[in-house]
């Protein structure tokens, strides 16, 4: 008991105040508002509007797009909410529903576009560039996300750092369409969901930058 006394007295002495997190949907939304800005920047200056308006006016296209872009932001929202510790476990199924259908309309557009045409349904196309580039978007938007969600010092890291791999994978995704054709083979499906996977196993991987001290 004189223990427990000695360290609420050192604690009541040296303890100094603390700064309180915003709420983690706040701060979900200020992060996704920068990652949006630097976006817009990019695409303004580097994509080609026509080619992109042009292709998005296929409406299977345009919801896959949607459904890519609402997964990467419902993940980056549960890893924010994820990394308080009164938050439901429950919260790492908000990304679901939109990767489901991320999921479902992309293997339509492949199953369309191999009725289409034939054995080139199936050919890789430009996999490897957009490979690249899931990888390379994912990079910077990682550091800079856990340098974010690190200062929760979340009691469960894995889980928090695994949806914040899938929401900045899928970041990545929406940001390449912007610059790639939207028809897909299998393949190139394949290809993504590889470039998915390693990312999100990487950030799993580098939860340990997240724990608490």
């Amino acid at each position: 008991m004189a223990e427990v006394d000695d360290l609420i007295r050192r604690l009541a002495q040296d303890a100094g105040p603390v700064r309180r997190l915003r709420p983690p949907l706040t701060r979900a939304v200020f992060w996704l508002l920068g990652v949006a800005v630097l976006s817009f920047v990019i695409v303004l200056a580097f994509a080609d509007a026509g080619l992109f308006l042009s292709r998005a006016a296929d409406t299977y296209l345009l919801i896959d797009l949607i459904a890519t872009l609402m997964t990467g932001i419902a993940a980056i929202v549960a890893a924010f909410h994820l990394s308080l510790p009164d938050r439901s476990a429950g919260w790492a199924l908000l990304p679901l529903p939109p990767l489901t259908l991320w999921v479902a309309t992309s293997g339509y557009s492949c199953w369309r576009h191999w009725l289409v045409y034939g054995p080139d349904g199936w050919s890789l196309g430009e996999s490897v560039d957009c490979f690249r580039m899931i990888l390379g978007v994912s990079i910077p938007l990682g550091i800079g996300l856990f340098f974010v969600l690190r200062r929760a010092r979340p009691l469960a890291p894995v889980p928090v750092a695994a949806l914040g791999g899938l929401g900045i994978a899928a970041i990545a995704a929406v940001l390449l369409q912007f610059f790639h054709p939207f028809d897909v083979t299998f393949l190139d499906l394949g290809v993504h969901v590889v470039a998915f996977g390693l990312v999100v196993l990487g950030s799993a991987a580098s939860s340990r930058f997240l724990k608490a001290a």
